[in-house]
């Protein structure tokens, strides 16, 4: 397999995974997103981390077996040499891409996760709340369920 081959494979299973992580981040941006859903596309994108690291293991192997150096460097020189710099460039312009996009559902995530323990920790506080706070203080709240939660 040629390197432009490869690399044009790489940059089409980044797309893909792209796409998949701004379906994650429409769904992490509504009220309620599907759990199914969500699943699926965590599958889905373990499916293609998988591909994505046995390609770029194959793309390292030629690179070291060629002779040229490890890393970026090398990488670079090797499709400069093989006449194929532009796939490189695209490659390494969706592997930004996904970083960016995988960089903010992480965010979205964690938000969301907050929110939730937040939410959480309000629930347990009106059902018990002699249950001590985070900051060591016992609450004073009555032990009624306040029906506004």
């Amino acid at each position: 397999m040629s390197l432009a081959r490869l690399l044009d494979d790489q940059t089409s299973r980044l797309d893909t995974l792209a796409m998949l992580l701004e379906e994650e981040r429409a769904l992490l941006l509504t009220g309620q997103p599907d759990g199914r859903t969500l699943q699926r596309l965590a599958d889905d994108k373990a499916h293609l981390h998988d591909l994505l690291e046995s390609t770029e293991a194959k793309r390292a192997g030629i690179q070291q077996r060629l002779g040229y150096a490890p890393g970026p460097a090398g990488a670079r020189q090797a499709a400069e040499d093989a006449e194929c710099l532009p796939h490189w460039q695209a490659t390494l312009d969706a592997a930004r891409r996904v970083a960016r996009l995988n960089t903010g559902n992480g965010h979205l995530l964690s938000v969301r996760m907050t929110h939730n323990q937040r939410t959480l920790d309000y629930i347990h506080r009106l059902a018990d709340p002699d249950t001590y706070a985070a900051d060591g203080r016992a609450s004073l709240q009555s032990r009624r369920l306040d029906a506004r939660a």
